[in-house]
């Protein structure tokens, strides 16, 4: 007998090709039937009439290494359609950390995703080992994350590597991907990544020359110098002949929307065109949201969290920080890109600092000078300060999500406390609600595609992403007029509407839009 029967649906199967009026049989976790089943038997019936049928949507960029494992974790992802997310990114990984810099580690980690006391993260073994004991509402993989391997080894003080460094860093990278990791992360916008020199990344990473692991790539940076990053990562990736994958593409900064972006994505297309196997994600937000000390100049990252709070106490830094926060155009200076305005307090550390939350810098300083006052607050809260920042436009977003070789992530980080970025809650009902529905810049088949199989043939996972026979019944029953994002910048905390049915490896996760309580995710492993 088949386990579920959707009858009636319209079906999209992820490729990116119209809807096909299909019913659909599960059995057993998997797509066992595909045509007309009005006749068949099963021990459940889903009519849906009037509604599309689609492959469960993968978020591949998202930040819950550590969320995964608080209790109620699944709402922000079952309510939008996730059926499978992909953490580590961004070079910040939870595991491997096994050394004695874990404390420095965990302290720059912590911005990003939240509180992780419990979690075992010597090794990407001991990680994984205790998510497959932990109860999934969805199901997960894990990069390697190339900028906590790296401060695992050397710290976050050492600018230039030595030889041993190299040979621990590259032990290390590979024992995380034959532990069972996905693919590897850099985070070259981030500390201590950013101190590499391209020749150094490419020695760091040469573990994975001639292989198929995915290099997911933070670039340097992400506004007035863009398309050379750009072309610096297609260099490495031609060095080592891997694919690569450009995280969160955008040209940031108000001068550089709707010029940077049409320029890179041709050096993106012609990469490809010249056999460069070379992709890039976005997420479907106007503002982004990462650790306050990246308003800081690269020179001041050194030594981590505890090194930038000395820093920030000696009066002489603190004028020569000033001075490059005001003049600085040698970085991705969000002061000058957007201004104090748009930067805006999500979550940080002290409980008295809390009334700044959801304010912008330039509303919470009052009187102060805005600079001035972020320092103040950074050295105060030693580093443990979230921001949202509006950075990009909803037009240059529609051009990356309608090129060839993009697909949707929601690049969602779970601090601690404050306010999350709407995008944990509904980045890809946003996709459906505002760039197909209101935006028309994508039709829903084209949609369903960015955020189902696109993002599953890029990490290899051939029975995710499509409504295929044999395919992983994770799959999605709604009407498209009716997703809507009701989180908001203030209240970010409210789940998405829309979705009358959920369906992970074959067991109901949402139905008639209410939870189940099933836990049916598995985590999904790299090639050993």
């Amino acid at each position: 007998m088949i386990d579920i029967i959707i009858l009636n649906g319209s079906v999209l199967d992820g490729s990116g090709r119209d809807a096909e009026r299909l019913d659909l049989g599960v059995r057993g976790g998997k797509i066992a039937a595909l045509g007309d089943l009005r006749e068949a038997e099963a021990a459940k019936v889903v009519d849906a009439a009037g509604k599309i049928v689609c492959p469960g949507f993968l978020d591949l960029h998202r930040h819950a290494d550590g969320a995964l494992f608080r209790p109620g974790y699944g709402d922000c992802d079952l309510f939008q359609g996730i059926t499978t997310v992909g953490n580590g990114n961004c070079g910040l990984s939870l595991a491997p950390q096994a050394g004695p810099y874990r404390e420095a580690i965990a302290a720059y980690l912590k911005p990003v995703t939240g509180d992780f006391e419990g979690v075992p993260v010597d090794t990407m073994a001991d990680y994984l080992s205790a998510l497959k004991a932990w109860p999934l509402p969805v199901n997960a993989l894990m990069l390697a994350g190339g900028g906590t391997i790296r401060s695992s080894v050397a710290g976050f003080q050492k600018l230039r590597l030595e030889d041993q460094d190299f040979a621990a860093i590259h032990a290390r990278l590979e024992r995380s991907l034959a532990d069972g990791a996905a693919g590897v992360s850099l985070g070259l916008g981030y500390a201590p990544e950013c101190y590499y020199t391209t020749d150094e990344l490419i020695r760091a990473l040469e573990p994975i020359r001639n292989t198929d692991t995915v290099l997911s790539v933070h670039m340097r940076e992400e506004a007035m110098k863009l398309l050379p990053s750009i072309d610096e990562m297609i260099s490495v990736a031609k060095a080592l002949r891997v694919p690569l994958q450009i995280s969160h593409l955008k040209g940031s900064g108000r001068e550089n929307w709707g010029r940077l972006i049409p320029q890179a994505l041709d050096r993106i297309a012609k990469a490809r065109a010249e056999g460069l196997d070379v992709c890039c994600d976005v997420y479907a937000y106007t503002a982004g949201s990462t650790q306050l000390i990246h308003i800081l100049p690269p020179e001041f990252l050194q030594g981590g969290p505890a090194a930038i709070t000395e820093r920030l106490r000696d009066s002489a830094a603190r004028r020569r920080l000033l001075d490059r926060l005001e003049n600085g155009r040698d970085f991705d200076n969000y002061v000058y890109l957007v201004g104090w305005e748009n930067i805006f307090v999500s979550a940080l550390k002290r409980p008295e600092d809390a009334s700044y939350v959801g304010k912008s810098i330039a509303q919470a300083a009052g009187d102060k000078d805005p600079a001035v006052f972020a320092l103040d607050l950074l050295r105060d809260n030693d580093c443990e300060v979230t921001m949202i920042d509006f950075i990009t436009t909803e037009e240059d977003i529609a051009r990356i999500l309608q090129s060839p070789f993009a697909y949707s992530i929601s690049d969602a980080t779970f601090p601690t406390g404050g306010k999350l970025h709407p995008r944990v809650y509904g980045a890809f009902s946003q996709v459906i609600e505002t760039y197909v529905n209101k935006m028309h810049a994508l039709t829903l088949p084209e949609a369903v595609n960015r955020m189902t199989r696109r993002p599953a043939d890029r990490y290899g996972l051939k029975d995710k992403g499509r409504i295929a026979l044999g395919a992983d019944a994770d799959i999605l029953v709604f009407d498209p007029a009716r997703v809507h994002v009701t989180a908001t910048y203030d209240q970010p905390a409210q789940r998405a509407e829309g979705m009358d049915y959920v369906i992970v490896n074959g067991r109901i996760a949402l139905e008639n839009g209410r939870l189940t309580s099933v836990q049916a995710g598995n985590v999904l492993e790299g090639k050993k």
